[in-house]
């Protein structure tokens, strides 16, 4: 694929993955030693709503939060290694209060509504009976069994405020799905629930969130409480700016100083452009870090997200991504772009457990029921087992390549997709100071997307001069480990 192509696909030019250009027959692309992408964070998943079913089980704690080999369903699962959770602070709840109910929508998934602590108005001390700190617990123990297993990045994020705080009481969203359905008088209140979680976490469960998210996919249209399925809220960029700075203080005024505020969850790329455009000085200022989700696939312009972040000087996740695909190709497609074009130093999956191809382990959250790892598993094991945190991400040269560098262990690891015909794939290391040994082994592993081989180590590849070169059968994706490498 051409720097060219794959730009104009960028700024909005839509495509399926299977109709992508290959580069021609036995290419090499040159990685540039000297440059610097940034350091990766990692991977992970959000926790809802797969965990508030699941999330008692230590086989799957295993396969997504640790790199162990586990046996699961009648397979044999490299574990993803993830080390990155995201926490979904629920909106629901069955209780009543002075004659105020949850209103639920027609349409509502039953296991997309996560109670919430917050169950009244009555009070704000967390210590009253206002407060309900014993629900949710398969969520809250897939969190802890995550962090036991080395996770060591937990955001806790709100899909909605708490039913009480809607102005139709309806955490689906509100009645025409485009307006704010957070109540004015409430703005702080849901800076104040956020925040009491992230402090009671800290002290009571041993929690500690790096990052709070108070929004989700905000400027979305689709939050309506007449035909929603899950919980849901719009609020436009004003609103969404002074909650941001209510929550700054919140967090603050708890000895939460270094907790940072992430924004804004927007759906789509273009979506994230508008919303920092809007947002004013202020509340920019009050953002650490800048999220995003990739539901916008190959539309959307990516290098604009950066190019706002970066100036402003935030970070950038990708941190919601699912489709549908099953086989990984469309996984795969939007993962290079993001590394290519958007340049996020984390990348988190929505839900690892889910049906219809969405999981990367098939499954059906409110049935309960388990089913196998799809081709999907395989393909994002390519990446997430072996670009580690604290690894450099580098210019890999091409549109198919991603590179990163772990300077303690002198590796070099290079994840590259071959979209067309069988082709043999170079690698050209000569920027490098030392390019590793002439002659050693260059360990890689390669999953076939679609079916066929899914994460299948070979020793065949030896490093020759500082060159080394691999065949990609058609739709493949190969990791490469390089070692002895030196900038």
């Amino acid at each position: 694929m051409s720097s060219t192509l794959i730009q104009k696909l960028a700024v909005g030019l839509a495509f399926t993955a299977g109709s992508i250009p290959s580069a021609n027959a036995d290419v090499t692309t040159v990685i540039d030693a000297k440059s610097n992408r940034g350091t990766w964070e990692g991977w992970g998943t959000s926790l809802a709503w797969w965990a508030a079913v699941f999330g008692t089980r230590d086989d799957l704690a295993d396969i997504f939060f640790t790199t162990k080999t586990v046996t699961f369903q009648g397979q044999s699962l490299p574990g993803l290694g993830f080390n990155i959770a995201r926490y979904n602070a629920g909106a629901s709840s069955w209780n009543s209060y002075n004659g105020s109910t949850m209103v639920v929508s027609p349409k509502i998934i039953p296991s997309r509504l996560v109670e919430g602590f917050w169950q009244d108005w009555a009070s704000a001390d967390p210590s009253s009976g206002s407060w309900k700190w014993s629900v949710d617990v398969n969520q809250r123990s897939m969190l802890s069994k995550a962090r036991d297993r080395g996770a060591d990045i937990l955001e806790l994020f709100s899909n909605s405020p708490m039913w009480w705080m809607c102005k139709n009481h309806n955490p689906s969203g509100s009645d025409d799905g485009s307006s704010d359905n957070l109540q004015s008088w409430n703005y702080q209140q849901h800076a104040v629930y956020l925040a009491t979680i992230a402090k009671y976490a800290a002290d009571n469960w041993n929690i500690r969130f790096q990052a709070v998210e108070p929004f989700n996919e905000p400027s979305a249209n689709w939050w309506n409480g007449k035909s929603g399925t899950q919980e849901g809220c719009h609020f436009e960029a004003s609103t969404q700016a002074t909650v941001i700075g209510h929550l700054r203080a919140e967090l603050n005024s708890r000895g939460l100083s270094s907790t940072i505020i992430s924004a804004s969850d927007e759906s789509y790329y273009d979506e994230a452009v508008t919303t920092l455009n809007r947002l004013g000085s202020s509340a920019l200022g009050s953002v650490a870090r800048v999220n995003v989700h990739g539901y916008q696939y190959e539309q959307g312009r990516r290098d604009s997200v950066y190019s706002l972040a970066s100036k402003a000087g935030k970070k950038i996740w990708q941190s919601e991504y699912g489709e549908a695909d099953a086989t990984g190709q469309r996984l795969a497609t939007n993962l290079l772009l993001d590394m290519r074009w958007l340049q996020p130093t984390a990348w988190v999956y929505w839900q690892v457990l889910d049906g219809g191809g969405w999981g990367v382990i098939d499954a059906d959250n409110d049935k309960k029921t388990l089913g196998a790892a799809n081709q999907k598993y395989f393909v994002l094991a390519q990446f997430s087992r072996h670009i580690r945190p604290g690894m450099r991400i580098l210019e890999s040269g091409s549109d198919y390549t991603v590179a990163a560098y772990d300077a303690a262990a002198r590796k070099l690891v290079l994840v590259a997709v071959n979209w067309g015909d069988a082709q043999y794939i170079n690698f050209d290391l000569s920027k490098f100071g030392t390019p590793g040994v002439n002659g050693a082994v260059v360990k890689r592993w390669a999953t076939q997307i679609g079916s066929g081989s899914r994460y299948v180590e070979q020793s065949d590849t030896k490093l020759s001069g500082n060159k080394f070169w691999s065949w990609f059968e058609k739709n493949m994706v190969q990791t490469f480990e390089v070692t002895g490498v030196v900038i």
